[in-house]
Parts: C-alpha cells; structure tokens; sequence
C-alpha cells in the first residue's frame, strides 16, 4: 500500500525513530499506526540481541534530591558512544528514568526497570531507544539514600556524580564541598571503621607482599604494614581526606566539625562512568 509522508512524520512525532525506519514500519504494518509502533519496538530488541555484547561506557550519571532534601538517588543511562549520549532522545530519557527513581524511590534496580515511562516500563523505554539509536543501551546503575538531609553533585560532563546523606541539616555550601569531594578524590567509605573488610584485606596483602619482597625483619616488617595501611585510610576514607578545595591541611571532618560539631556523613554513593 501506499504511505503517506503525511503519516511517516506522525508515526516519527509518537516515537522519534527514524523517517526511513517509520517508512518501512508502516508499509510492514499496511498502515496500522500500532501495530508500526510494535514492529519499532521489536527492532530494538533484535538489535540489543546482537549488540548484547557490545560495552556501555558512555552515556549520563544523574543524581537528584527530593524537595525536602530527605530522599536521593543516583542513576545512569549507559550506551555506546557519546555521539549517542548527547542525543536529545538519550538524555530526555535518561532524565525522565531519574525522575520517576526519584518520584517513586523503588527498591532496587530490577523495581525500577518496571515503573512506567509514559506507557512504557523503563526496560521497554530503554529497548525502545536501542531501536531508535541502534546503539545497545543499559540502566547501569541505580543507588538510593534516605537520611534526614541528603544533597548531590553531578560533574559538568555528566560522566560521574554523587549523592551524600547527613545525620542532620547543614548548609547547601557544605554538602557541596562534600559531595564534591566524593566525586573528585573517590573515597571507599566514610572512615576507616566501616571500610569493607574485604578492601582491607586486599590492601594488606600487598603491604606483605611489597615488605617481603624487601627482605625486612618480621618485627619491623608488621609495623610497615601498619603504616602504609594507615597511610591508606587517610587518603582514601572519605573523614581522613584532606579536603581538595581547602588549604590543603584540613580534612574533611574537620571542615565538617566547623560547620556543626554534631553533624557527620552518614551515606554516600559515587558512580563514574570511567571506572
């Protein structure tokens, strides 16, 4: 049958596909509008088959708060290249997954690839943008925190972000500085006391091997670990650090403390794209 450019362009205004891939959807479809959009939808799916594994490290890190600063979230839509991430069909998705994480504050990952965007769930949403792009696309994180005040940070490239949790109010400029801290010098915890355990024991069994390697005397040999793991504690526990945008003497938790003797970091979550 005969398909009008007239109903090429609607179908590409419902799905923001390309002309020629609506152009064939609907001579496929012989005109139902639906059924065009079914057959789109399926394209993306037989191209996330093929492309399945094809790496994802490009793409956006979003992290926003809610407006009573109690609840964030921090979600990234991945894909190929960054051609494609700053597509104006990327990033409005990407934005509208981070809305509804916010909005509706799922579990978990899988919760939240089964809200709805629009009439889709965002699994649907994310294929249904493979087929547009022909890029493979992925929700490839997704972290929550809920604390009496919680604040973020997204770096300008939108390629790595932060969102942080306080046992208490305190002033937008320090989450800032905190958050901004999280993103640039990428701590593993808050402060040595709940760093995992199994980082520590990582950590140690290079120190060993490093002093071994030097031939020191066992006695002497435990207290070099010792020292370069608590080396390792202050520069990568986020209390010990000492704060970037200071004079370079202040740690974090000092400059916390002058802010508010009682306020401390209670969660933090960071994810980078370039990890």
């Amino acid at each position: 049958m005969e398909i009008k450019a007239s109903d090429v362009m609607k179908l590409r205004q419902m799905t923001q596909s390309g002309m020629m891939d609506c152009k064939k959807a609907l001579i496929e479809a012989n005109g139902d509008f639906e059924r065009a959009k079914e057959i789109l939808r399926e394209k993306g799916k037989v191209i996330a088959a093929k492309r399945s594994d094809r790496e994802t490290t490009e793409g956006s890190v979003i992290a926003l708060t809610n407006t009573d600063k109690t609840k964030a979230i921090l979600v990234c839509l991945g894909c190929e290249t960054d051609f494609v991430a700053n597509t104006d069909g990327f990033q409005t998705l990407a934005n509208q997954i981070a809305q509804v994480a916010i909005n509706e504050f799922p579990a978990d990952l899988e919760s939240l690839k089964g809200l709805k965007v629009g009439d889709l769930t965002i699994d649907e949403a994310v294929m249904d943008q493979t087929g547009k792009s022909g890029e493979k696309h992925v929700v490839a994180c997704f972290e929550k925190i809920e604390a009496p005040f919680v604040g973020c940070y997204i770096h300008y490239n939108k390629k790595v972000a932060t969102i942080v949790g306080f046992n208490k109010p305190t002033t937008e400029e320090l989450v800032k500085d905190v958050a901004m801290q999280i993103t640039a010098m990428a701590p593993v915890s808050i402060d040595k006391e709940d760093c995992p355990k199994t980082i520590v024991e990582k950590e140690l069994q290079i120190y060993r091997e490093e002093v071994a390697q030097e031939g020191k005397p066992e006695a002497i040999a435990e207290r070099i670990v010792e020292g370069k793991l608590q080396k390792f504690f202050k520069e990568k526990t986020l209390n010990e650090q000492i704060l970037a945008l200071g004079d370079g003497k202040e740690t974090v938790a000092e400059h916390i403390k002058k802010v508010d003797a009682e306020l401390k970091v209670v969660a933090f979550y960071r994810y980078s794209l370039n990890d």
